[in-house]
């Protein structure tokens, strides 16, 4: 079986890796940089167990910017390309997803093209009406920046959107399902078969409720500073009840990264004509949660505020939509000079604020220390921290 996978961020990287243990797989990318990486059996992103099955696996696995190349004889073209929210449209920008399956189509009309970006509800099927085929599938992906691989060897569950009322494509829905299952070390996760649109549906609404649940300890955690309550008291009063549990409840500076702040804006556009209250809450909560913590960082009469990382979380080297960077606007507006430690970052200047390269120089120089989620590195100076990471701060 030959695969072509259109993306090397996490989820097209992922997958790719996933199926390399046991098919040929080439990975179609626009950048020159990554091509040579994964060529070299380097990954071009930070994943523990996409590093290790590079370095240690023997992969069927190659990289090319030739779209010729990668997809001319494959079986499966996977599409994994970034969907950025537009905020101007109120819809995701699919144009990377088209501009690929037009290249695929004209290419092999024999290939089968499985869409792993999030889109709309509702996208996949105007593209077979764009294309006039059925050989369009959505599989959501459920995985997580920094853990995507191991979210692909360990599935939750493997949901399969495709035109139902096709035998040949519930097949082939069935065939690129098994691959999947092929190179997972966990086999027995669920697999749901339904329409592509209640599979795009599964995706928006299942990040769309992990955001929720993000704003709901958030608001927790805001009414217990106000009142001088122990937020970490509660929440494990809260969460030992079955029905709530014990996972996804540290309470942070708002949700952000890459999917969350553009899924739930995605969804709440798809309900412009469905009555909510809810959907629309959970964006206006996120502002809200920014809104109090700049204010509680404001009461401290800082000077210089020090940003200790921009990134959502320690396994993850990407900081695009982190909450602490809504944080530093509202700062900004109110005159509060700012310092950046991010060893990730390779400019001198962030947003025109200065990145302090010397974690002793950037300690000394701040008046208030504020960090998404704490560090050990930072335990030498807790009086000058401010965060709501409630569960990583011992």
């Amino acid at each position: 079986m030959k695969i072509a996978v259109a993306g090397a961020g996490y989820v097209g990287l992922s997958n790719a890796v996933l199926l390399a243990q046991n098919h040929e797989v080439c990975i179609l990318e626009i950048l020159t940089e990554k091509v040579n990486m994964i060529n070299a059996g380097k990954s071009p992103i930070r994943d523990a167990e996409i590093e290790q099955y590079m370095g240690e696996r023997k992969l069927r696995l190659k990289a090319t910017s030739d779209v010729h190349e990668a997809c001319a004889d494959a079986d499966f073209v996977v599409i994994a390309t970034p969907t950025n929210y537009d905020p101007e449209t109120n819809y995701f920008n699919t144009s990377s997803i088209e501009q690929v399956a037009q290249s695929v189509l004209d290419l092999n009309k024999d290939a089968v093209i499985v869409i792993r970006s999030t889109v709309p509800v509702g996208y996949t099927e105007q593209l077979q009406d764009k294309f006039k085929t059925k050989s369009i599938m959505f599989y959501p992906e459920f995985s997580r920046e920094g853990k995507s691989l191991y979210d692909c060897l360990y599935p939750s569950r493997t949901i399969a959107g495709v035109a139902l009322d096709d035998d040949f494509m519930r097949s082939k829905a069935e065939t690129f399902t098994g691959l999947l299952i092929e190179g997972a070390i966990k086999k027995d996760s669920p697999v749901l078969y339904m329409a592509t649109t209640e599979a795009e549906a599964v995706k928006l609404f299942s990040n769309v409720y992990l955001a929720l649940r993000v704003s709901f300890f958030n608001e927790l955690d805001s009414y217990a500073e106000l009142h001088g309550l122990k937020t970490r008291h509660i929440i494990e009063g809260v969460g030992l009840d079955p029905r709530i549990g014990l996972h996804y409840n540290n309470p942070s500076f708002g949700y952000g990264g890459y999917c969350l702040p553009k899924d739930v804006k995605q969804l709440k556009a798809n309900y412009e004509s469905v009555p909510n209250n809810i959907i629309s809450a959970i964006v206006d909560a996120n502002r809200t949660r920014k809104d109090f913590i700049a204010e509680r960082i404001l009461a401290r009469n800082p000077a210089v505020v020090g940003v200790y990382r921009l990134m959502m979380k320690a396994d993850s080297d990407n900081f695009r939509n982190s909450s602490v960077q809504g944080v530093m606007k509202r700062l900004e507006e109110k005159g509060v000079e700012l310092v950046v430690f991010e060893p990730m970052l390779q400019e001198d200047m962030f947003f025109g604020n200065r990145v302090i390269r010397d974690i002793n120089e950037f300690k000394r120089i701040s008046d208030v220390i504020i960090t998404n989620r704490h560090h050990k590195e930072l335990n030498d100076v807790a009086e000058k921290v401010y965060t709501r990471d409630i569960f990583n701060s011992d």
